[in-house]
């Protein structure tokens, strides 16, 4: 008799991590129940009018998880396979991503169900007017702070903080972030949430007697986070040799390999603006195509999943190359429990996603700031501050993990939910 497996379930991998973290601290019930569900969740219709005159419907989702210590703050992704138990587990993430550099801010995020690849500009724009329409009496400023995800942009943000403004008739651009610089946008925002993986990373080759001129990187992605990170790891002297990516034509998953060095300007001259790389085109300028799934095996020192959640797992896990000595998660819940395991005992240095990509939010959280004061700082300003956040913030989890000899996961883990149920207290909620 043949047994159907269980889909994998973001949620539940999400609410397993805390729940492991909660026997750690000895939480007591109450907590638990508090922190490893949403606080609100709400899903509803978006009544869109196409192009063709024709209404459709989309769902969309956004659930907060928990503003203790701040407003939600979170992402918007458009995707076709989008889910409210992915965007349950992203907004559970995100507090904790805020707790452990030790922003003001809560988890949330958000969710339409769709593909932009096949919807036009103006039909985009209309579903962001809508998802606001639909949910602008509890997002704001003050209570729940949108900002771009996956297949979202700066301008989507725009679209959206227009149709805020226009309902509340007054200009209030700290209430979403990622907008256009010269719009209430930051300097550094594009370049944030890749950078600050590179900086973890850097740290994490010191912390190990590594020299980060002598390595070598495999990225799963090439969307924003991995071209940033490809392009900080090269100026530090690092060789980037795999970008995996999906055709543009086609949807199928390749991974582009240049041994002398990954040259991301070179390469976004065959990409489209999702990411999608042309591969004859890519051929031609002399990159080695191989299967997707090839960007773990490489010959490397570092990997770097910055695509989608639930990549590294108990099926390819197996194949990660002896060489590698770091994985620094770029994207979120890439790893799954049963390949994390068999990293940690690998001791493979592992920088969780809550930790290695918080560059993002951190960004977002400054953008945040200058909005809501109407000043501007540079973009030197801007990274210096980032570079700052992020050390401090992996050197409390590094410091944690060596003092009481625990993997980083699970130390980043233990500072950020100590932090938030620290705040769930002091406002008396449990």
């Amino acid at each position: 008799m043949s047994t159907a497996v269980k889909p994998f379930s973001s949620f539940e991998m999400a609410q397993s991590q805390f729940d492991h973290v909660a026997e750690v601290l000895d939480l007591d019930e109450g907590a638990c129940d508090l922190l490893r569900n949403p606080l609100r969740e709400f899903s509803f219709a978006i009544p869109t009018r196409m192009d063709d005159g024709t209404i459709k419907i989309f769902r969309g989702f956004r659930v907060q998880h928990n503003d203790a210590r701040g407003p939600s703050k979170g992402g918007l992704r458009f995707h076709p396979m989008e889910t409210l138990d992915m965007v349950r587990a992203l907004a559970m993430w995100m507090t904790w991503k805020c707790a452990v550099v030790d922003i003001p801010l809560g988890g949330g995020k958000g969710g339409v169900v769709c593909d932009p690849h096949n919807l036009s500009l103006g039909e985009q724009e209309r579903i962001c007017r809508g998802f606001v329409r639909q949910m602008g009496r509890n997002m704001g400023p003050a209570l729940d702070v949108p900002a771009p995800d996956v297949m979202t942009s700066a301008q989507h943000m725009l679209w959206m903080l227009d149709e805020f403004e226009a309902i509340h008739g007054s200009h209030q651009p700290g209430f979403i972030t990622g907008k256009p610089v010269g719009i209430g946008g930051s300097q550094g925002r594009t370049e944030a949430t890749g950078y600050g993986v590179m900086f973890t990373v850097r740290e994490a080759l010191r912390d190990l007697d590594i020299r980060i001129e002598g390595t070598s990187a495999s990225f799963q992605g090439f969307g924003n986070v991995s071209q940033y990170a490809v392009r900080l790891y090269r100026e530090m002297g690092g060789t980037p040799v795999c970008v995996s990516c999906w055709d543009q034509r086609d949807g199928t998953s390749y991974a582009y390999t240049k041994r002398s060095g990954i040259d991301v300007d070179e390469l976004l001259t065959v990409t489209d603006r999702f990411g999608g790389i042309n591969r004859p085109e890519a051929e031609r300028l002399g990159y080695k195509v191989l299967p997707g799934d090839d960007w773990i095996s490489q010959d490397v020192d570092i990997l770097v999943p910055a695509a989608l959640e639930n990549q590294v797992t108990a099926e390819n896990v197996l194949r990660v190359g002896p060489r590698v000595k770091v994985i620094a998660e770029g994207a979120n819940g890439p790893t799954s429990p049963e390949a994390d395991r068999v990293i940690h005992e690998r001791g493979i240095y592992m920088i969780p996603d809550l930790l290695a990509n918080a560059g993002g939010v951190t960004c977002s959280y400054f953008e945040q700031v200058q909005s809501n004061m109407n000043f501007y700082w540079d973009k030197d300003e801007v990274l210096g501050k980032l570079d700052a956040k992020m050390t401090s913030a992996y050197m409390s989890v590094s410091d944690l993990a060596r003092k009481r000899g625990i993997y980083m996961r699970e130390a980043a883990y233990l500072i950020a939910v100590d932090r938030v149920v620290r705040a769930c207290r002091d406002r008396g909620w449990v």
